[in-house]
């Protein structure tokens, strides 16, 4: 591919129901996170528990472009073809203007809300199967990222090994904790000598919905504007603390690791806020080498949306332009489709020359390690 390649770097796919009627193993077909649709319901089942209430109880609504506006009455069967099907998708990259894009998961984007690591790890099989299958239909523009069973680390280190055989690029955590683990905790380590021995990529990558443990799912429960609102960025602050003050990538300076779908402004604040405590309070971090911002200069990359122009801006001014990637989000309800790219345009042209050149090429190839 030649520079003037537009990648993805935060796609999206929507999984058709094969993944967990006919990837899954017999005895999980159940357990396994899935969507089921009676009439005009869909709603999503984990570990055999319908949700047919609360927030993300209608997945539809949410991985549809414009799903969630007032009045529709959407079911899974109402998905776009392109988030399914590889060769539409193929199409409707080409009617976008994008060469290459990397997808991460939806509804397994809630995989986090299973409890038996032996479901989750089933969950997480029969997810990469199928999605490395997708990516099989043209492996030089198709690229997928893994999720892996963390509610067991052993079992998470296990399924990571699986990924560059299945030709995926990386795996992602969700930033919430799996069952009070810190991905910081020395039992990770080896889980991260996987992904530097691979060459995998590292996302960590929320979504709004999903019942762990988190600052979100505490205080707004019944309320998806307040949800959507903090879910991703809020979450994405305390595992970017985590990742760099937690040493992970002190010890591990060749691992890359992304953070998606949080927006951009917040990052110059948050680095700026960590920065500051290292040096007056370093003391309590003796294992942190180099400075929060330093780390994720060298490291660490985030995802923009097509209309973040100031805090595009922001990141320039900061020195971390080389950090961003550009994502699509297609084709979740607060997508910009048809046009995303377009629009992408409109920001970068705002920008220094050669900003796109870098967004929507040069960066993601990196993280991605192409």
């Amino acid at each position: 591919m030649a520079e003037n390649t537009v990648i993805d770097g935060d796609g999206h796919i929507c999984e058709p129901e094969i993944v967990w009627t006919e990837y899954t193993q017999a005895s999980f077909k159940d357990s396994v996170l899935q969507v089921r649709t009676e009439g005009e319901e869909s709603y999503l089942v984990v570990e055999g528990r319908p949700r047919k209430a609360g927030i993300g109880a209608g997945p539809a609504a949410a991985c549809i472009p414009g799903g969630m506006a007032p009045g529709k009455k959407l079911t899974w069967k109402d998905i776009l073809p392109g988030s399914y099907d590889p060769n539409v998708r193929i199409k409707v990259m080409q009617e976008e203007g994008i060469d290459q894009a990397l997808f991460f998961p939806s509804i397994h984007l809630l995989w986090g809300d299973i409890k038996d690591p032996l479901v989750a790890a089933e969950t997480c099989r029969a997810y990469n199967n199928w999605m490395s299958d997708f990516c099989k239909a043209d492996s030089a523009r198709l690229f997928g990222m893994g999720i892996i069973p963390l509610q067991d680390v052993n079992l998470a280190i296990a399924e990571a090994k699986r990924l560059k055989k299945l030709g995926l690029r990386g795996f992602i955590s969700r930033p919430e904790r799996f069952g009070d683990l810190a991905l910081y905790d020395p039992v990770c380590d080896p889980l991260w000598e996987v992904a530097v021995a691979d060459d995998l990529a590292v996302g960590i990558h929320g979504s709004f919905g999903s019942h762990m443990p988190s600052f979100s799912s505490g205080r707004y429960r019944d309320n998806v504007f307040y949800d959507h609102m903090i879910a991703h960025p809020f979450g994405q602050m305390a595992v970017v603390m985590d990742m760099l003050a937690g040493g992970v990538l002190d010890r591990y300076p060749r691992l890359r690791v992304g953070f998606f779908e949080s927006g951009l402004g917040w990052i110059p604040y948050w680095l700026d806020r960590l920065d500051e405590h290292f040096e007056v309070m370093g003391h309590h971090t003796p294992w942190l080498k180099r400075r929060p911002s330093e780390i994720f200069s060298q490291q660490c990359f985030v995802s923009m949306e097509a209309d973040e122009a100031k805090g595009l801006i922001w990141m320039q001014e900061k020195g971390l332009g080389h950090c961003i990637l550009w994502g699509s989000d297609y084709p979740h309800f607060d997508s910009t489709y048809p046009g995303a790219y377009a629009e992408a345009q409109t920001t970068f042209a705002t920008c220094a020359e050669g900003t796109a050149g870098k967004v929507v090429y040069a960066n993601p190839k990196r993280f991605m390690g192409l």
